[in-house]
């Protein structure tokens, strides 16, 4: 297909049919998966907005077609990049991810320096044997982290495993906790977080609860501390997740008006003001310390935690102590 846009109109004819079904038939030589490739991106909208592939036709629409799918890459690489692998068996690994590092390059990477540097490229060379359910891209991936959130992952090394797995944290019996600084006080020592969380129609990088319709997320979360700085109120939280939504956290915490800290997508500051120093920390104030979950085999029952990495020690360190012989007021 040309790489201009092109505007179709459906007619009293294409009542009823999905919408990649009636690209295809418009779209010469362009197949199925790569028109629903296309209207994943955002390169298809519906009356001037978004659509999904199944969206049934009324036939009065205005669809515009902004441009083809990008090519993706056709396999992940192998790089020899420094990785702390928790556990390892025969069928899975637990890994520890750092900060600042993508799970697998995305949908429209290619095989440049865009597809290099993820967790997938380094358990490829760490572990070589990975299932192939997740595809050539995402080999391995059970579930995700966020690039700026660190801690643990599951790392699947057989399809048997991986599909066992999936089903484990479909049925939400996999136990996953977080350690979350958010800024000001949460007024109450304990709560549950149930709201829906869909796609931010504006931008499209964000995740809201303020829109209908989204997916079910819920997030539990019980006050560890409550610290009064100079650099300002924070409350160390941690956070049980049933569901596993995209920025569920961040989005949840962020709905209450407390942001998780360097959360600057969700409303946090880059910097915090202070006395002295400002302060700021590059990252979010997010660590995955646990998880529990069944070997998928034996059916062993597995437990595994990590103390968050040293910038997020050394950040709440700089936020609990004292500065210029004021008190640090903190209330658990």
């Amino acid at each position: 297909m040309a790489d201009s846009p092109q505007l179709l109109e459906a007619v009293a004819e294409d009542e009823g049919v999905r919408l990649d079904h009636f690209l295809v038939r418009q779209l010469s030589g362009t197949s199925r998966s790569r028109i629903q490739q296309m209207i994943a991106e955002g390169k298809v909208l519906v009356n001037d907005s978004a659509a999904k592939p199944s969206l049934r036709l009324r036939g009065d629409e205005r669809i515009q077609v902004l441009g083809p799918a990008e090519a993706p890459p056709t396999h992940a690489v192998a790089e020899d990049i420094p990785l702390e692998i928790v556990y390892e068996d025969d069928d899975l690994a637990v890994v520890n991810k750092p900060a600042g590092m993508m799970v697998h390059a995305g949908a429209g990477a290619t095989e440049d320096e865009r597809n290099r540097g993820t967790l997938v490229n380094a358990i490829l060379h760490h572990l070589q044997e990975l299932s192939g359910v997740g595809g050539a891209l995402r080999p391995g991936i059970v579930h995700r982290l966020d690039k700026a959130t660190s801690g643990l992952l599951i790392v699947a090394k057989n399809d048997a495993a991986h599909k066992q797995l999936a089903a484990q944290f479909s049925h939400r019996e996999v136990k996953k906790t977080y350690l979350a600084l958010v800024h000001g006080w949460m007024k109450q020592d304990h709560g549950t977080i149930n709201s829906s969380i869909s796609r931010d129609r504006i931008r499209r990088t964000r995740m809201t609860t303020r829109r209908q319709g989204g997916r079910e997320a819920v997030s539990h979360y019980t006050v560890q501390k409550r610290v009064d700085s100079e650099h300002g109120k924070f409350t160390l939280l941690e956070v049980k997740i049933d569901t596993g939504r995209t920025h569920q956290i961040r989005v949840h915490l962020s709905s209450l008006g407390h942001p998780v800290v360097g959360d600057t997508l969700y409303g946090a500051p880059r910097e915090l003001p202070g006395k002295g120093e400002k302060l700021s920390l590059g990252r979010n104030f997010l660590h995955a310390a646990a998880l529990e979950f069944t070997q998928p085999v034996s059916g062993e029952p597995l437990a595994f935690s990590r103390p968050w990495p040293r910038e997020l020690a050394e950040f709440w360190q700089k936020i609990s102590q004292p500065a210029g012989g004021a008190g640090l007021r903190a209330r658990v």
